[in-house]
């Protein structure tokens, strides 16, 4: 049981940094003065980037509680990190990404 709760501490910590992570880049796009976020994703979304040719793609914060979506997100940790300028990037075929949030909406 302790370890269980240790897991949804850490997952929670993980989300939280993605988030502000989502929130402090993005810098291709204009920024609002005022928080620093990019004028063209709206609160309670974030961007990420996906495929070969890095196709942005703006999807809801609740995604993050999606086992499959959080699947994607730990393979592009593995694979890139969260320390890329450039965003986050979904390993995966923009077709593949597109089906996948298609069934979480």
């Amino acid at each position: 049981m302790a370890i269980r709760k240790s897991n949804k501490l850490s997952q929670a910590a993980v989300l939280k940094q993605i988030l502000k992570r989502c929130s402090s880049l993005e810098k291709k796009h204009d920024y609002d003065d005022e928080d620093g976020l990019p004028i063209d994703v709206p609160k309670g979304y974030f961007a990420v980037y996906v495929g070969k040719n890095r196709t942005r793609y703006i999807v809801p914060i609740s995604f993050l509680i999606h086992p499959e979506f959080q699947c994607r997100l730990h393979c592009a940790e593995e694979e890139f990190g969260f320390d890329d300028d450039m965003g986050i990037t979904i390993p995966c075929e923009e077709v593949v990404f597109r089906s996948l949030t298609s069934m979480l909406r």
